[in-house]
């Protein structure tokens, strides 16, 4: 196994509404930090709305889609024998929407497809209030309702990689410490599945100040056998790659000997 590729598999772009500079400017700042593969991995449009772009602000439209693949994947030739550029998506988990999810994605050829909970009970993760008010007992729901979410998005066979599997602490620092059992179970679950978890460094620009997963959920997962890989999440061209040395750093205390990488949906392991 090659020590020395380094990627990030989870890049954003302007398409989405909340992200600077273009697919071009990902690519580039890649390059010139010396990544070896880069994953664009821009928020897919919500397919199960009727309208065209219900939230301008958050994802990219239904019709930009398919431009989407166009120009992601010219740019994988154009940058071809300097970087690879592998064609991803990060997709919300919405179990209703499973299938017309599927089909929309099946007829492209992705290197990769990340499954994100972004909403959990009807309300987005990062709802700064959405904890005001709540009891133990209605936090300790809350939390396992989200892991629920995950487990069913590991089940579903859609996604190669689960994307920050403990964002929901990104504006709730406390979310980490609600005890329950919930995130023992979907470890197993994600292991049974053999779905590759990231570590994602974004969590930094949030309240929380740190990586998702937590360094404890990092320790369970590496003990059910969970395996990994790495993406910083940048919604700008410069956070592209951020902390990947210190990630695996982490990884290796933590015990782990190998994260992932993936072309055209096929998993290859890289050692730490």
């Amino acid at each position: 196994m090659n020590s020395n590729i380094t990627f990030d598999f989870h890049t954003h772009h302007e398409r989405c509404g909340h992200a600077q500079g273009s697919i071009r400017d990902y690519i580039e700042s890649a390059l010139h930090s010396g990544l070896a593969m880069i994953g664009i991995a821009d928020h897919s449009p919500y397919f199960g709305s009727e309208e065209d772009h219900p939230y301008p602000h958050i994802t990219m439209a239904k019709s930009e889609f398919p431009h989407y693949i166009t120009e992601v994947l010219q740019l994988k030739k154009e940058y071809d024998g300097k970087i690879d550029v592998l064609l991803g998506i990060e997709a919300d988990f919405f179990p209703e929407n499973v299938d017309i999810y599927r089909r929309c994605f099946e007829t492209y050829p992705f290197d990769f497809i990340i499954g994100s909970v972004h909403h959990v009970d009807g309300e987005s993760i990062f709802h700064k209030t959405r904890w005001e008010g709540l009891s133990e007992a209605q936090r300790i729901k809350t939390k396992e309702n989200y892991y629920k979410l995950i487990e069913d998005s590991a089940r579903s066979g859609m996604y190669q990689i689960l994307g920050h599997i403990d964002a929901m602490k990104g504006f709730y620092p406390s979310f980490s410490s609600i005890q329950t059992a919930a995130v023992e179970k979907t470890l197993k679950v994600i292991a049974e599945h053999d779905v590759v978890i990231e570590v994602n460094t974004s969590g930094k620009t949030k309240d929380v100040g740190g990586w998702y997963p937590s360094d404890d959920i990092l320790e369970m997962a590496r003990h059910y056998g969970v395996k990994v890989t790495f993406g910083s999440d940048a919604h700008i061209p410069e956070r592209v790659g951020d902390d990947f040395e210190l990630v695996r750093k982490k990884l290796r205390e933590i015990g782990y000997k190998e994260w992932s990488y993936f072309k055209e949906k096929k998993r290859y392991a890289v050692s730490l």
